[in-house]
């Protein structure tokens, strides 16, 4: 028989919840496009609506600032396309901030991170007062989809406002995980996806709060309160909406996600008293372990886990599928063989005893046999 998988990678993306699964087989079902006048088109607007209600829902915000996009790549270069003068940003942030920002035509300061990975206040401080006139953008992750690393947000929100800069932050990995309140955050955009929560891939939300200006980032229609042209994918909303929901219900669940977490950590340790798991005194998502085993190789290790019948991650795979060397772990100052040496283990609400209980199997088996090379 075929052994079973065991999926640890709900950072990558998450299984998409049975909610979702049954929101997006109705609304296949829907003849109509949502910008149409008649019954047809006011059924389909009507799933878009109600989709729009759950995820402002899930974050806090109104449904008139929840505008839907391909995903939290597509927000994030919205905002960063704005055409700021000048944008405050760390070296942790996600490929699809620090990509936008290196493109456009802004001044880049640069905000310093500690061994953790956490912005340092002082050096926050210091790159406010040199920001000159002009609009400035701050951004700064909620959580880091590598470390699961949580940003202080509303704080430096807060210190941000006062030197007159704009705030945006990018809540991909956070969303359906803690919870997020965008009024509470004091952020002017935040951007989510729906596949990181249990929803569909290549639908997504940019939160505009306020009167926050935004050129429409797609033209070409009046779609979206003319932010972005393009008919909607009913179906991926709605799958977003129902995904949304879900999380929002269940979000104290994570609790139990949050045991699961510390008991693999935990046994981690008693294995390979070796290991390092990267931020581990400092306030992470309840999910999110990032496991180092120095003298190892993370591309060997996701292989050999993947024969285990394990998915884990390691690096910024994002872009191309393959494991490559992290910027996130070489902003926080690791060293090269260390950060080339670190696996992701991402848990997520359908996570298991069992799931955590296969993973320690098979890294006791795969720590024996290192012990068994050394001695050799």
């Amino acid at each position: 028989m075929r052994q079973a998988r065991t999926y640890l990678d709900w950072n990558a993306t998450a299984p998409l919840r049975p909610e979702a699964h049954a929101a997006m087989l109705a609304a296949l079902d829907v003849v109509g496009n949502p910008s149409s006048p008649h019954a047809e088109g006011r059924r389909a607007r009507a799933i878009v609506e109600d989709a729009r209600e759950e995820v402002a829902a899930l974050l806090g915000a109104r449904t008139s600032e929840v505008v839907f996009t391909s995903g939290g790549t597509e927000a994030n270069n919205a905002v960063l396309a704005i055409g700021w003068d000048t944008i405050l940003l760390a070296g942790v942030e996600h490929d699809s901030v620090l990509a936008p920002a290196r493109h456009s035509r802004a001044r880049l300061v640069n905000l310093p991170v500690d061994h953790d990975g956490v912005v340092v206040r002082d050096g926050l401080s210091h790159a406010l007062a040199s920001v000159s006139e002009g609009p400035a953008l701050l951004t700064l992750q909620l959580a880091n989809n590598e470390t699961g690393v949580l940003q202080p947000v509303a704080g430096v929100a807060a210190e941000a406002k006062q030197h007159g800069l704009a705030v945006h932050s990018d809540a991909v990995q956070a969303a359906g995980r803690i919870p997020v309140d965008v009024a509470g955050l004091g952020v002017d955009y935040l951007t989510v996806s729906a596949h990181k929560l249990g929803g569909p891939q290549g639908t997504g939300a940019l939160v505009i709060r306020g009167r926050r200006a935004l050129s429409p980032f797609i033209s070409g229609g009046g779609q979206e309160r003319r932010r972005r042209a393009g008919t909607e994918s009913v179906a991926a909303i709605a799958g977003f909406g129902a995904a949304a929901a879900a999380a929002r219900r269940e979000l104290a669940l994570m609790a139990r996600v949050s045991r699961l977490q510390a008991s693999l950590e935990s046994q981690v340790r008693s294995i390979t008293p070796e290991a390092i798991i990267i931020a581990e005194g400092t306030a992470r998502l309840p999910n999110t372990t990032d496991l180092a085993l120095p003298g190892a190789s993370a591309e060997t290790l996701v292989i050999q886990f993947d024969l285990a019948g394990i998915a884990v991650s390691a690096g910024a795979a994002c872009a191309s599928g393959k494991v490559g060397p992290s910027h996130v772990l070489a902003a926080m100052g690791l060293s090269a063989g260390l950060a080339g040496a670190a696996v992701r283990i991402s848990l997520g609400h359908g996570s298991t005893e069992d799931d955590v209980a296969r993973f320690l199997d098979a890294w006791t088996d795969l720590a024996a046999k290192r012990r068994r090379r050394a001695v050799a």
